[in-house]
């Protein structure tokens, strides 16, 4: 079983990791209109949808990645202290009762939306049109992706209810932690201070 969530978990960070680099395809194209506009005098008209396109790529795409890494925020302050079985029994409850209905939602309309759009070869309205229905697609898509994630997160729910404790998760990039920084090579806080007083003497003497 864990074995099955782990790779969930490994498939929503994979498709998160890969419309990462809408960032680097977003940074480009408007460094390189913004040089266009105003150096060379030649804006274009489909760079701007272009940019809302893949913001949405990489905001519809990053739900399914962000709950593999338990990233969302939570508007419980509470939460954080109560035991693992409560926790598991407040998620269990509002997967059920928030997260599924709305997700299937989002899935359904999206894929009717995407067909919708596909049937008539759906454009910008702009000089330059540029084709939306490829984008309305991730829509459906990014939505089956969360939900395939939230249903492992609900089978999370219930062993934890079982055994007391969240099953592991797979671990990624995070906030540097200072005091863990300073664990793993064995510092002191008296280290760091002896070095400021070396530090200073030596800039005084100089």
């Amino acid at each position: 079983m864990q074995k099955m969530l782990l790779a969930v978990d490994r498939f929503s960070t994979g498709c998160g990791k890969f419309t990462a680099w809408a960032v680097l395809l977003l940074t480009l194209l408007i460094s390189w209109e913004v040089f266009s506009r105003y150096v060379l005098n030649k804006p274009h008209a489909w760079v701007l949808d272009a940019q809302i396109m893949l913001y949405g790529v990489l905001f519809m795409m990053a739900g399914a990645y962000t709950l593999a890494k338990n990233g969302h925020v939570r508007g419980d302050v509470l939460y954080g202290f109560f035991q693992p079985r409560t926790q598991a029994s407040i998620d269990l409850i509002l997967y059920i009762v928030f997260f599924l209905p709305g997700i299937i939602a989002l899935t359904w309309a999206g894929w009717d939306f995407a067909n919708a759009s596909l049937a008539i070869r759906e454009q910008t309205f702009n000089a330059d049109p540029l084709p939306v229905y490829p984008f309305k697609f991730v829509v459906p898509v990014a939505g089956f992706i969360l939900l395939l994630q939230g249903v492992v997160e609900i089978v999370r729910c219930v062993i934890c209810l079982q055994t007391g404790q969240w099953p592991s998760r797979e671990q990624d990039v995070e906030e540097v932690d200072v005091d863990k920084l300073k664990e793993m090579v064995h510092v002191k806080d008296s280290d760091i201070e002896a070095l400021d007083v070396y530090v200073t003497r030596k800039g005084g003497a100089a």
